[in-house]
């Protein structure tokens, strides 16, 4: 049989359904079947740059496959997944299309969460590329293809949102060949640059292998008509163009881990794709080092998991190609190989770009500190911390630094993964401090200092462009390319090369500029030398000299120095900041000053106290927002932000000396 050209059958697509049923849709004999049930599966992962619709295509096609998909963005599990609208984690499921059985993930597109796409294209055979038909190919569209051309997949193309009344055939066109420049420049081979394009609008659960049957497809289901088969374009692309697993299942077990996670009862699951042969529970194995220098541990199978649309089953065997979770190993962590007692040596594992920021995560030694958390002391924060870097290879956890090992730097890819990671550990009830982000630096081959850079592109409206060229140029960014009208919606698309030092704390001041309505992107570049001192870009702090609770009566009266952070009966204390000055230098302010009492009445005593509504900062903004002096502050129910050193004359020697 020859996979290039599938026989095509008008069947219903296939979920869990019993073989005798399989046996009516089959387009493979099943004497083939049985003969080679590897040739029947199918590994590929989604990969595209933010918000271009990976989840909500991950739904329609299992939604297709006659998976039950509950919700919308069923594979967006994490709560703060749901909450931001963003891919955190990567994660798997399978489901059957006709005889095949297809192995999926969903990888993440913002550039922070880049090391979860390089760690789980070891699992896959083929790709979709998804990208807006509108929008083309932007700055994590470039990386995510960089990571799937060099490791020799050869990527679907998938058009989405072909619905939006913007989107032309002609626009289309442009995109594809702006693709094809694009996979040209990245070193593609002829087998990948000959891509299959695929037409499709994953909210209206349409896909066509050509335009004219995507619009088609669009106009009857606008005119009421219900589509059955929409995805099944799209499901017989992935069954042509992405290769069966090659591995020999009658070799020795090999699996590389991939993820890791946790389990209440069973302990520590490790999951990757078989490589070769074949596993049981019950049997002997071991996992070797990724550096290969030996064994980490050997220990007995005792449970096998695969998932099914958004349930988990247990299974007796995997084999070639599965994607499982085993549960047996307690040290076995992620670039691990788990194998067979004879095997020698590791698979190999794609090494993952290096970090580009640091954070110093402490004890919360505050005032204030021990009233909400659980989880206080400096072991249980080590501990956590070195979890997440045994199951996140794009996280570094170096050697505690500081005294009585309490004070631990954490290495990651930007501030939106590290806030990521604080906000979980807040919710699981930690308290600590963190110092403000700090980028890391390297010496170049003429010893000079090199630091990352970053591909900036921003769609704004016209009347934003030179205002936010101007907040980018302070912040040492080179303005590479700049097109009117190219951006969603007729806005303003411009591309900068920027320092990563300089994108600091711009989220939210990008926010206020476009008032809400600009869109901003970044990927990682590389390191270049360093473009000199940076301006400064924050105003002076209103730091508090008092212990208490606030009052309406002095705050009122402290409103003409600048913007609050703070409002009545809230909890400060001495070198708590407590606002943002409207001068360049630091202020201390008694934000608990009350108002004397007499016994003599008169108009203006009944007066009410009437102030502007307090500036509340996101996690996200106060890791931005402190400067080198000033550490953040959080607990479970707050998030405050401190001088490093809450005395005033020890903050004076300090700057003397």
């Amino acid at each position: 049989m020859e996979w290039g050209h599938p026989q095509r059958v008008q069947a219903l697509p296939v979920g869990n359904t019993s073989s005798a049923l399989c046996r009516g849709l089959a387009a493979v004999p099943q004497a083939e079947e049985a003969k080679d049930p590897v040739s029947l599966l199918r590994d590929f992962a989604i990969i595209a740059h933010v918000d271009h619709g990976k989840t909500t295509l991950m739904d329609r096609l299992m939604s297709q496959c006659n998976e039950a998909v509950s919700e919308d963005r069923v594979m967006d599990s994490n709560a703060l997944e749901k909450e931001r609208g963003i891919t955190i984690s990567s994660k798997y499921t399978s489901f059957k299309w006709k005889t095949h059985t297809l192995n999926a993930v969903d990888t993440p597109g913002h550039a922070d969460f880049g090391g979860e796409v390089e760690r789980v294209l070891s699992m896959v055979d083929g790709c979709l590329l998804l990208v807006d038909a509108l929008e083309g190919p932007l700055a994590q569209t470039k990386f995510v293809l960089t990571k799937a051309l060099s490791r020799g997949l050869q990527p679907v193309l998938v058009l989405n949102k072909v619905d939006r009344p913007a989107v032309t055939e002609e626009r289309c066109v442009e995109v594809e060949m702006e693709l094809f420049d694009l996979f040209a420049a990245l070193g593609a081979s002829d087998r990948q640059i000959d891509f299959h394009t695929i037409y499709a609008s994953a909210r209206q659960g349409i896909a066509a292998n050509s335009w004219d049957k995507a619009q088609n497809m669009l106009a009857r289901k606008a005119a009421g008509e219900e589509i059955q088969f929409g995805m099944s374009d799209l499901l017989d692309a992935i069954v042509q163009h992405v290769p069966a697993p090659k591995g020999d299942v009658n070799d020795e077990f090999r699996m590389l881990v991939s993820m890791i996670e946790r389990d209440p009862f069973l302990g520590r699951l490790v999951t990757g794709r078989v490589h070769s042969g074949a596993l049981k529970i019950g049997d002997r194995m071991q996992s070797l080092l990724c550096s290969g220098e030996g064994r980490r541990e050997e220990g007995r199978i005792t449970k096998i998991f695969t998932r099914q649309g958004m349930g988990k089953i247990a299974l007796e065997e995997a084999k070639v190609g599965d994607i499982v979770s085993i549960a047996g190993f307690e040290a076995t962590t992620v670039t691990d190989t788990v194998c067979s007692l004879a095997v020698q040596e590791n698979l190999f594992s794609n090494p993952i770009d290096p970090p580009t920021i640091k954070m110093t995560f402490g004890v919360n030694d505050s005032p204030l500190a021990g009233k909400v958390g659980s989880q206080l002391t400096g072991s249980k924060i080590g501990e956590r911390l070195k979890a997440e870097a045994e199951s996140n290879v794009s996280i570094t956890l170096n050697t505690a630094v500081g005294k009585g090992g309490e004070t631990f730097e954490v290495q990651g890819r930007g501030e939106l993964q590290l806030g990521i990671l604080i906000e979980t550990m807040r919710r699981e009830g930690y308290e600590l401090s963190v110092s403000p982000p700090v980028v890391l630096m390297k010496e170049g081959e003429t010893g000079g200092k090199e630091e990352p850079m970053e591909e900036l592109m921003v769609q704004v409206e016209e009347q934003h462009v030179g205002t936010v060229i101007q907040a980018l140029t302070l912040r040492k960014a080179e303005l590479l390319d700049m097109a009117s009208a190219a951006g969603e919606g007729g806005r303003t698309r411009l591309v900068f090369k920027c320092p990563a030092r300089g994108l600091i704390g711009y989220n939210s001041v990008f926010a206020y500029t476009t008032s809400g309505s600009g869109i901003m992107t970044r990927s990682f570049l590389g390191y270049e030398p360093h473009k000199g001192p940076q301006e400064q870009l924050k105003k002076g702090s209103l730091i508090s000299s008092a212990q208490g609770p606030c009052t309406g009566y002095a705050l009122m009266a402290l409103e003409p120095r600048g913007v609050l952070f703070v409002e009545p009966q809230m909890e400060v204390y001495v070198g708590m900041i407590v606002g943002e000055h409207s001068r360049d230098e630091d202020l201390e302010i008694n934000p608990c000053k009350e108002k004397k009492l007499t016994n003599v009445r008169n108009k203006g005593s009944e007066e009410q106290v009437r102030l502007i509504p307090p500036r509340r900062m996101t996690l996200e903004e106060a890791i931005g927002y402190v400067a080198s002096d000033e550490i953040i502050e959080v607990t479970p129910d707050n998030i405050r932000l401190r001088k490093r050193l809450l005395d005033a004359n020890a903050r004076k020697r300090a700057k003397q000396s």
